[in-house]
């Protein structure tokens, strides 16, 4: 049912838009610049996109194995790889950064790991 997935659903519209604003409309932190706070967002937004995903697809089918939550992990990945691309063709003031898919892949990884270890105990 597609219900258990509306959550995710609008999570990665939610990161669309985020993404997508033009270069002048995303806030400049400043001094703040040196914590790499963007990465910190990355992967706290894209680790939280596995959970949901995860969440959704267990209460849908009761179980969830090791491949089907990698097989989330690499399209979330894929999904931030993509972002990046369409950033540096499409949005106006933005670019194509590899650290950012990076923060991306490891917040997936570890949402991942969360779940695995942690998030179907809440759903019994």
């Amino acid at each position: 049912m597609i219900r258990y997935y509306l959550p995710a659903a609008g999570w990665i519209l939610l990161i669309l838009f985020l993404c997508t604003l033009p270069g002048k409309a995303v806030p400049q932190i400043g001094f703040l610049d040196f914590l790499h706070v963007d990465k910190v967002a990355h992967f706290f937004l894209f680790g939280g996109m596995v959970l949901l995903l995860a969440f959704g697809y267990y209460r849908h089918h009761g179980y969830i194995g090791a491949g089907m939550l990698w097989l989330i992990v690499f399209c979330v990945t894929a999904y931030g790889l993509g972002i990046e691309f369409i950033q540096k063709y499409l949005v106006v003031n933005r670019s194509f950064d590899m650290l950012d898919v990076a923060a991306d892949a490891a917040g997936a990884i570890v949402g991942a790991l969360i779940f695995r270890y942690i998030g179907k105990r809440f759903l019994k």
